[in-house]
């Protein structure tokens, strides 16, 4: 019988994605919690990960690092097919954009606004960390028209899409970016931290230390 996969991360980081995902889809993973920031607090970790980042999924030869790529690969282990969409469905290119559109549009101003306004704020950024502030509130809009008259993103249903999005809005609550967020994603973000899937998911982190 091959080993469970097993997903290294930070508690409450953007590898919760994936643990939401295996909670969502009931998949057994082996879960390693790491000190916040693991490449400081946990060196030995770059000889698994020479990135130092989180999260980190090892199955067999596997490696992977990417929250959202692996969110889908542990969803499709799932024997809920309806976590991911197929390609012959009509919202097969709506599904992978938005899987895209969490980290490389949403999350990644959310980690510069981080940089400068709660990690290294005592350096005197705090104009730079209210600019990437002002961008992540932009960036919102996509999600915000395509959530008018829908209760998730794609399909009709909950799928990965919501689950990499959805950590987006949850981070912008812990971190202070709460005040541009519309009011149409703040019920969208209601109704998935409402699920047992998502409680699971921190409930598992929370034996170790949180990532921020």
């Amino acid at each position: 019988m091959a080993d469970r996969p097993t997903l290294y991360t930070c508690a409450g980081s953007r590898g919760l994605r994936a643990t939401w995902a295996a909670a969502e889809g009931g998949v057994d993973i082996a879960l390693e919690l790491l000190p916040f920031p693991p490449r400081y607090q946990a060196p030995e970790y770059l000889e698994l990960n020479p990135l130092g980042t989180v999260p980190l999924l090892v199955e067999g030869e596997t490696r992977m690092t990417e929250s959202c790529a692996i969110a889908h690969y542990l969803a499709t282990k799932s024997s809920d097919a309806s976590l991911v969409v197929a390609p012959e469905e009509g919202d097969y290119p709506a599904y992978l954009d938005f899987t895209y559109h969490a980290d490389a549009t949403i999350t990644f101003p959310q980690t510069v606004f981080m940089r400068f306004a709660l990690f290294e704020k005592d350096k005197g950024w705090s104009e730079a960390g209210e600019a990437y502030a002002k961008w992540f509130w932009k960036r919102l809009v996509k999600l915000e028209q395509r959530l008018d008259g829908r209760e998730f993103l794609c399909a009709d249903r909950f799928t990965v899409a919501d689950i990499c999005c959805g950590y987006a809005l949850i981070l912008a609550g812990k971190v202070g970016l709460d005040e541009g967020v519309p009011q149409v994603l703040r019920d969208y973000r209601e109704r998935l931290v409402a699920r047992e899937g998502y409680r699971r998911a921190v409930e598992r982190e929370s034996a170790g230390p949180a990532a921020l």
